[in-house]
Formats: structure tokens, C-alpha cells, sequence
């Protein structure tokens, strides 16, 4: 473990570029690398999650790891097809929001369904250590740090120091997506959703027009993982959903490449000839309401900013919100100062185009496709 003075350089130096308004891929990547100064690792996956359902919607990877894809689709398919303590969507309601694998197994490893038959055998890594990116009860991404056979397990004060750095990590992710609100979405040509058909071994069997062009604006950079990667975890969740494990199909709200907000949908798919682990896969255009509350938690507001911010996308003027909220118009004038700076704007019609930004404002009053949604 480092010394102190080394660790408290490497959490000022990721606080700084936390809060520096950096691009996700620049904040992600320079912010590991300084980890690595006090927790040393020999490859790194970072990804990104959607709070409200903890399942990926992007992924990098760092290291020895960088550049090496083959095996992206079958990591989703483990981890979130299946639960152990150590798993992402466990640690994201865990009290502490870090965890290493020989630590928690007492040192057997292979207890780690996750590692024996998939860390191991691949790429021979022998310890993990994981960390959620947490911020309050919101959770919007996690880093894997890996040693090798020849290193030393991660220690209690390795896993210690990691999650003293999991609202730091958050903060960096929300600020990262923020930067991104104001682009272009780009080429809307692609009119209506996609559809994909993943086989029971994981392939993908069947797609519809289209979906070849959705799957490569998932994830893009020189770091980035296989864009299949959220579909992949999809996959994994929607056999868990199958199994009854849990009560929601799954879903997620992914961020493309081009701008885009993307929802993606899972379901089990059972067959008249008793075929079974068949899922079928949407992509589609997010519309405005499954957005909002993803774009407004982004901004960390108060409980109280964001009832204000919700009477203001309403169209509610300053008394009427007062009235509503049972405080004085200057207390409303304060909570929306407060909302504007945090969302780097100045007044409620920049507030409102933030939110919805260009994805949907400048489609306004367009016509529909068939999908029901503006045209291009």
C-alpha cells in the first residue's frame, strides 16, 4: 500500500479532474491512471451504469486489457446473469461500495463463479478489486482493478482507500455526461427501433435493418470495449428475469456516440418447440420522459431544486411555484439560482433546452415517422 502523502495526492489528483468538466473518455482514463499510482493494478475496466437500474451502458478498458475485445460479450452474460457478492449490481446497495475477491473469499478465489470461469482461465488474472461510483443512493458506474499471478493480493486498505474515492468517480461521470448534452445527435436516418434475436449461446441470430449501424454508436475510443457489451448484460439480466430472479425486465439508457440517447430493451423469448435462453433485444430513440429524471439526477439537485425544476418544466411561473411548494417567491428565486448554476445556464428557457437539448428541440413540430417519433 502507498503512503499516506502518496494517497492523498492521488485523491487530490482525481477530485481535481472530477471536477475539472472533463469528457468522460479524458476524465475515466486519467483518473485510473492516477489510482494506479496508490492501488497499482495491471489492467482496469471502468464502465459507466444507469442509475436507476445498474446495468451497463459503456465500458473501457485499460492495461493489459486495453485493445482486447474477444471475450466482451461473454463478461456480460456472467456478470449480470448471475449474483454473487462481489457482482456490480450487488455492490451498487452494498454499505461499503468496495470490495477485492481473495479479501471477501478468504482468499479462495475460485469461489468467485465470475473469476474461476472467466478471469482466470482468460487472462489470468488472480485478484480483483471493485469499486462503485456512487453518489448518495445513485450509483452510475464501477472500476475493476486486476493483479496477476505474480502480485500480491489487494489489501484491506487498498479496497479502504478505493471507496473513499466512489463519489468522487461519480461526481466525474455525471460532470463527463453533462459535457455532452449541448452536441448534435447527428444522422437520424435511422427511423424507428432495432431489433435483435441473441441466441442461448450468446450469438446474435437475427437483426432487423438498422441494428448494425445502433450497435456500433454504443461505445467508441482507442479504450473502449466491444460496443456489444450493454447488449451483452441486457442478455445476461433477461435470463435472470426468466428464471424469476428478479421482477423487472430490464432496460437501459445508453448515450451514443452520435449524441443520441438510446433506450434498450431485454426479454425472454420462449419457443413453440421448446426452444429455451432465446432474448430478444430493442433499440430505440429515448424519448423525453425517460431522460428527464436521468438528466435532472445528473445535475445533483436537492430534493427542493428538483421540485422546482419539475413545476418549471411544467411551465409554472415563480408564484404559482410558491404557492405549490408553500414558500415565498425569494425562496423559489433562490432554489433556481441555485438550479441554474448547477446546470450551467441562466435562465428557465436554457434550463428547459438543457434538459430536452438538441435531441429533441430542434425536432419539435416536425413530422412523425412511423415509429410515432419527429422525423430527422
Amino acid at each position: 500500500m502507498a503512503t499516506g502523502l502518496t494517497l492523498e495526492r492521488v485523491r487530490r489528483d482525481v477530485e481535481v479532474v472530477a471536477r475539472a468538466g472533463l469528457e468522460l473518455e479524458t476524465f475515466l482514463e486519467e483518473a485510473v491512471e492516477s489510482v494506479g499510482r496508490a492501488v497499482p493494478w495491471v489492467s482496469a475496466c471502468l464502465g459507466t451504469h444507469d442509475p436507476s437500474t445498474h446495468l451497463l451502458t459503456s465500458a473501457r478498458k485499460y492495461g493489459h486489457l486495453r485493445a482486447v475485445n474477444s471475450h466482451d460479450h461473454e463478461f456480460g452474460l456472467i456478470e449480470y446473469g448471475a449474483v454473487e457478492p462481489t457482482a456490480f449490481t450487488e455492490l451498487a446497495a452494498a454499505p461499503v461500495p468496495a470490495a477485492g475477491v481473495h479479501l471477501q473469499t478468504g482468499g479462495d478465489v475460485e469461489r468467485s463463479a465470475r473469476m474461476s470461469a472467466f478471469m482466470m482461465p482468460r487472462f489470468g488474472f488472480l485478484d480483483e478489486a471493485r469499486m462503485i461510483f456512487r453518489d448518495g443512493h445513485q450509483a452510475w458506474g464501477a472500476m475493476a482493478l486486476f493483479r496477476g499471478a505474480d502480485d500480491r493480493p489487494f489489501e484491506a486498505a487498498d479496497v479502504d482507500f478505493l471507496a473513499s474515492l466512489s463519489p468522487l468517480f461519480a461526481r466525474g461521470v455525471r460532470t463527463g455526461m453533462l459535457t455532452r448534452l449541448g452536441t448534435t445527435p447527428g444522422d437520424q436516418s435511422l427511423a424507428g427501433p432495432a431489433v435483435l434475436i441473441v441466441g442461448a449461446d450468446g450469438e446474435i441470430l437475427q437483426t432487423s435493418r438498422g441494428a448494425e449501424e445502433r450497435i456500433a454508436q454504443l461505445i467508441s475510443g482507442a479504450a473502449a470495449a466491444d460496443p456489444l457489451s450493454p447488449i451483452s448484460a441486457l442478455v445476461g439480466a433477461a435470463r435472470r428475469y426468466a428464471r424469476g430472479e428478479t421482477a423487472v425486465p430490464p432496460r437501459s439508457r445508453v448515450r451514443a456516440t452520435n449524441g443520441m440517447w438510446l433506450v434498450l430493451h431485454a426479454s425472454p423469448l420462449s419457443g413453440v418447440d421448446g426452444r429455451v435462453g432465446e432474448v430478444v433485444v430493442t433499440i430505440e430513440e429515448a424519448r423525453p420522459p425517460e431522460i428527464v429524471a436521468l438528466v435532472v439526477a445528473a445535475f445533483d439537485l436537492t430534493p427542493r431544486e428538483r421540485d422546482v425544476t419539475q413545476l418549471v418544466l411544467q411551465g409554472v411561473d415563480t408564484k404559482e411555484i410558491a404557492a405549490t411548494l408553500h414558500v415565498s417567491t425569494y425562496t423559489v428565486q433562490d432554489h433556481l439560482k441555485s438550479v441554474f448554476d448547477k446546470a450551467d445556464v441562466r435562465s428557465r428557457r436554457e434550463l428547459i433546452a438543457r434538459i430536452y437539448f438538441d435531441q429533441y428541440v430542434p425536432r419539435m413540430g416536425s413530422e412523425l415517422t412511423p415509429s410515432g417519433w419527429f422525423a430527422g
